[in-house]
């Protein structure tokens, strides 16, 4: 469904519109209405329901740790993803995600085959510092990360500096584009919130490259 067929709420019709956000050297694009109240609402409770969440457990400094999240690695068949000392082999599409990352190809002229779909519980939980720059992903990734939920806040650093770069209120319905040099020069992390109490669903769609 496109986006014009969905306003008429005092919406903008190009409230969906990607939108450049200013970051050196970075390609970061952001709409921060790409999927409308109403329908993101729908989104939220369908992804809920059908992913098949589950603790992922990491390999860090020698240690087997779980996730201060839930997870779900979901793509094509062979579209494997290591990260962390973990590998993971896709779960099949469900119909929601199917169809969320059809839409991504229609809309926006992206496309791929797996998605790390992540659920925050509550403001507790969290994710590091860090860059999506694994091999299977190639030189300069292109990475959708659609949000559903309660509103958390994105940060984005330098990575050879640390210095702190920009902070996104990340909104129920948006979507986060990056690509280009973004991963190469900057990390991202996803802050614990105090009083948040709702959940947050977010899909990071990519493209493995290389096996």
């Amino acid at each position: 469904m496109v986006a014009t067929d969905l306003f008429g709420t005092g919406l903008p019709a190009d409230a969906d519109r990607l939108r450049t956000l200013d970051l050196p050297g970075a390609d970061l694009r952001y709409a921060a209405c790409a999927w409308p109240p109403a329908q993101a609402d729908a989104l939220r409770d369908a992804l809920l329901d059908e992913i098949p969440w589950a603790p992922h457990v990491l390999r860090i400094f020698g240690r087997d740790v779980p996730t201060p999240r839930l997870s779900c690695w979901m793509g094509d068949a062979g579209a494997a993803y290591t990260y962390s000392g973990a590998r993971f082999t896709p779960t099949p599409w469900t119909p929601t995600v199917a169809r969320l990352r059809d839409e991504l190809h229609e809309r926006y002229g992206l496309a791929f085959n797996s998605v790390l779909a992540n659920l925050y519980r509550d403001g507790r939980d969290t994710v590091g510092w860090h860059s999506d720059d694994e091999a299977e992903l190639g030189p300069e990734p292109v990475i959708a990360s659609l949000s559903f939920g309660a509103p958390r806040t994105f940060r984005l650093r330098a990575r050879h500096t640390r210095t702190p770069a920009l902070s996104i209120e990340l909104a129920h319905g948006s979507l986060l584009v990056m690509e280009g040099a973004t991963q190469r020069l900057y990390q991202h992390a996803l802050p614990r919130r105090a009083g948040v109490t709702a959940p947050r669903i977010n899909l990071t769609f990519r493209r493995i490259t290389a096996a």
